[in-house]
């Protein structure tokens, strides 16, 4: 079980059960009797939909392992709403002073806006970082915003703590952030918290302005708000 655990480790998007069979030198109903055991302890769990195995919740106890978890979760969510909205779903999370993107899931239009996987923006332009600025304790985003600065990207860009704070009541108001043409000119984004993920998390949909209106703001921001709840859910649900 040992080598199986090892492999799944390594192996974040999964593994089938003929390739841990393959690797373990194991018979394949042995490899898939092992298999059934750890997915049964929360050490391993099967992607209803490739069938492939991957390492569980319970094998992922350590924080550092929370956001691969969390991605992990969410993306199956965000092809959903990106199939369905046809623009881009951002994952993305505090990471020290920035927004770090955890799971991109583009546009399949050849205009989009879409960042990498791994792209760190400021929390201050950014839907995603008003979604969580506006839930975090008000000394912690001025330390950021000290720290930081509030470069001016746009001429729409806030670059004022006064403004800064402002902006965030509305974002708790309404219930989600909204980058209005101020970390890319031509680009609009709405962003809502993930609720409950140990992780001060968000997820976002961005596009060009001339495709998002900001009068569709209010019912994208509440498809959104429905994923961050089922990933939530999953994120609390012991594996059946």
């Amino acid at each position: 079980m040992c080598e199986i655990l090892d492999l799944l480790q390594q192996a974040p998007r999964g593994a089938a059960l003929l390739d841990v069979a393959k690797a373990t030198r194991l018979p394949k109903s042995s490899a898939f009797r092992y298999l059934a055991t750890l997915e049964r302890r929360r050490y391993v769990e099967r992607d209803p939909v490739t069938g492939s195995y991957r390492a569980g919740s319970a094998f992922l106890p350590l924080r550092a392992h929370e956001p691969e978890l969390l991605a992990r979760r969410a993306r199956p969510h965000m092809e959903r709403i990106r199939d369905q909205l046809e623009e881009t779903i951002n994952l993305g999370m505090l990471e020290g002073n920035r927004i770090s993107y955890l799971e991109i899931v583009e546009s399949p239009r050849s205009m989009r806006l879409a960042a990498r996987r791994g792209d760190r923006d400021p929390l201050h332009a950014t839907a995603l970082g008003k979604a969580i600025a506006a839930h975090l304790p008000e000394r912690r985003v001025r330390a950021i915003l000290e720290a930081e600065g509030m470069a001016r990207l746009t001429p729409h860009t806030l670059t004022t703590l006064d403004a800064y704070q402002a902006e965030l009541a509305a974002t708790r108001e309404r219930g989600y952030a909204l980058d209005d043409g101020e970390h890319e000119i031509d680009g609009r984004s709405v962003a809502v918290p993930v609720p409950g993920a140990n992780l001060p998390a968000a997820i976002s949909y961005s596009a060009p302005a001339t495709r998002f209106p900001l009068e569709r703001a209010e019912p994208v921001a509440a498809m959104l708000r429905e994923i961050a709840a089922e990933v939530a859910g999953e994120l609390r649900a012991p594996a059946p």
